[in-house]
């Protein structure tokens, strides 16, 4: 009897068991069935939450559902990543992953996920470009005239940063050029850009999508570029690496992810749709008038980048001689 009963419990479960796979499936299979939600890791007007929103309007007619941009700010991303993280593996919350949660952030502060292991990768969405811009009334055009000012004025330039590539921009330039500057911390690039527009603040490496419209109405001026190769949208830019700084290289990307787990079945509609998205002569020419250069990705390619980058920011934060909180 007693082993009969045990036969039965085993079977039952089983039953249960395969019963749960199939439903899942079904759900995977099934996907969209209801809004989904992207979520930005910086707050309302930052370039993470502009290409969200240059992205929702046509995945949402894509997958016949709502797509709900969701600006969460904090921990320079890092409070974004986690609440993605903890979300259900089921395809319906996203994350608008940048350099700040998956590479830099796990070297900068008590993050508590794994940027590998915590995250399915979907596809890569582009790279902001960084310039460096200072407040108009300083008398600095170069970065030459910067590190010159700022040897004769120790400690009366600041900094500002709204995410890990202004920081770890500022602190590598103050580093390399052996000057001394004032961080000045923010949760998001557009109340930065106000404070140094106000001259509450001295300067700050912006991506192109915020900093853009200020430095075309000339409340803001820039004076480098912060990756290898010069700009097309402002040729006449020098890059931090030809102003002096040799090997100045700051590239800041991002890619969507969502919470590991998330069936391959949902994954494989995604990406296909995504990249249609993100490659499309409309959406490249929107991320082209806010300074982003769009391109996408298979999820593998995606995963590799980020592991590289791990490593990669992980150098610059050691080179920058930047201490963890």
């Amino acid at each position: 009897m007693r082993k009969l009963y045990a036969v039965l419990v085993a079977a039952a479960t089983a039953f249960s068991l395969a019963a749960t796979l199939f439903a899942v499936k079904v759900r995977a299979d099934d996907y969209p069935t209801r809004p989904i939600t992207l979520v930005a890791v910086f707050g309302p007007g930052s370039a993470s939450d502009v290409i969200c929103r240059i992205i929702a309007d046509p995945l949402s007619k894509a997958l016949g559902q709502p797509v709900v941009v969701e600006p969460r700010p904090g921990a320079d991303g890092a409070v974004a990543a986690a609440y993605v993280h903890h979300q259900p593996a089921d395809g319906y919350t996203l994350l608008m992953a940048t350099n700040s949660p998956l590479s830099a952030d796990p070297f900068l502060h008590k993050v508590d996920y794994d940027a590998v292991k915590d995250f399915t990768p979907i596809t890569r969405v582009g790279s902001f470009t960084l310039m460096l811009v200072v407040n108009p009334k300083l008398p600095i055009h170069s970065v030459k005239e910067l590190i010159d000012y700022a040897k004769a004025h120790p400690g009366q330039l600041s900094f500002a940063s709204g995410n890990t590539a202004g920081i770890v921009g500022g602190d590598t330039l103050a580093h390399w050029a052996g000057i001394n500057i004032v961080h000045v911390p923010y949760t998001s690039t557009p109340p930065a850009l106000e404070d140094i527009i106000a001259g509450r603040v001295s300067m700050m490496f912006a991506d192109f999508t915020t900093a853009m419209p200020h430095v075309a109405a000339k409340t803001l001026r820039a004076i480098a570029v912060s990756r290898i190769k010069r700009s097309s949208l402002f040729p006449d830019l020098p890059t931090m690496d030809e102003a002096g700084l040799k090997g100045f290289n700051l590239d800041a990307w991002a890619g969507l992810v969502a919470p590991a787990g998330v069936p391959q079945s949902v994954i494989d509609k995604l990406n296909p749709v995504l990249r249609k998205i993100i490659d499309s002569p409309d959406v490249q020419q929107k991320f082209k008038n806010v300074g982003f250069e769009g391109f996408s990705s298979t999820p593998a390619e995606l995963g590799d980048y980020i592991k590289e980058q791990l490593g990669a920011w992980q150098k610059m934060v050691k080179d920058a001689n930047i201490q963890a909180d």
